[in-house]
């Protein structure tokens, strides 16, 4: 691991993590190559920005869970090549029902590089500090859908803001968002803008 890299809890010990890739429960159905820990690896100015954002929502009796951060260049390779075996859907059902595996690709769900390689890319989401409960977001991590759009317009009053939350209190140290994945944030000013690293998470 390069020496400007950290473990997210050792920088922000209250943070919730359940790191999808190291199980099974993502859209591949398999844990994914390269993830040999369930922990939670940032560059150290990403991990420093959202030290900032939960101490921000811990205010208001919110705080942070992470679903991935770092990905291996490796693991977006699995990605890949899951994506080419058309007859594999056993997790469809739950994460893409509405659409072709194939597409995946050409949707802009799935990419051959991914910002999370270069290790200031976050997917997270608000939790509750009174129960440790997952915030109402209107839509699951990692759905590919409309519903996971920022756009997407067919949501309670309550879920919209909790989206707003999650987002401008990203905004406000420094990450910006993905248009179509409430979830998944990139810091600004990233150190490693072009480079796609292939540590193993462990």
């Amino acid at each position: 691991m390069p020496s400007d890299f950290v473990y997210v809890k050792d920088i922000i010990p209250t943070i919730s993590l359940e790191m999808r890739y190291f199980g099974s429960h993502n859209f591949t159905g398999r844990p994914i190559r390269g993830y040999e820990k369930p922990v939670a690896i940032l560059t150290m100015r990403a991990a420093l920005a959202l030290q900032q954002v939960e101490s921000h929502l811990n205010k208001k009796g919110l705080g942070l869970k992470i679903f991935d951060a770092y990905r291996p260049q490796r693991a977006v390779d699995n990605f890949k090549s899951w994506s080419l075996k058309t007859d594999d859907t056993i997790a469809k059902r739950e994460f893409y029902p509405l659409l072709d595996k194939k597409n995946l690709f050409n949707l802009g769900f799935i990419a051959s590089k991914s910002g999370h390689s270069r290790g200031s890319t976050v997917d997270l989401t608000l939790i509750s500090l009174k129960d440790h409960k997952e915030i109402d977001m209107g839509g699951p991590f990692d759905f590919f859908g409309a519903v996971s759009h920022h756009q997407y317009a067919n949501l309670s009053a309550q879920q919209k803001d909790n989206r707003k939350i999650l987002k401008e209190a990203m905004a406000k140290y420094g990450f910006k968002a993905y248009d179509k994945e409430w979830w998944h944030y990139t810091l600004q000013d990233e150190p490693y803008r072009k480079t796609y690293f292939d540590f193993i998470v462990k």
